[in-house]
């Protein structure tokens, strides 16, 4: 069974930056897209970042584009999302998912993703 384990979230100003780390386990490999959505209190989850294990361009959210950055480690298992310049519309809770599959098309979407993580709270104050 895949586990996805986030860390890094907190409490950040506007502007400044946090690095969000997922650490995968159980049998999770190079193969797999993974990827960040994130939920706003009283908001719809919402796609933000994925990375194609296909080696295809990672994907962003609009709303992201120029300050977040994803990237992986395939030798620790682990996706990160740097996050800079942030504001206080990117509170929320951001969780990590994984999937075996990758679309084009489809990658927004919550569906495509087999595994979840439990989510870490991000929190920008203006």
């Amino acid at each position: 069974q895949v586990q996805l384990v986030e860390s890094g979230g907190g409490l950040v100003q506007a502007g400044g930056s946090r690095r969000l780390s997922c650490a995968a386990s159980g049998g999770t490999d190079s193969t797999y897209t993974m990827g960040w959505f994130r939920q706003a209190p009283g908001k719809a989850r919402e796609f933000v970042s994925v990375i194609p294990w296909t080696g295809d361009t990672p994907k962003y959210a609009d709303s992201v584009i120029g300050r977040f950055t994803i990237s992986r480690d395939n030798a620790k298992n682990t996706v990160y999302l740097q996050m800079n310049t942030l504001k206080p519309e990117d509170t929320g809770v951001y969780y990590c998912v994984a999937s075996t599959y990758y679309s084009s098309s489809n990658y927004n979407y919550g569906g495509m993703y087999d595994y979840w993580g439990q989510g870490t709270q991000v929190t920008v104050s203006s």
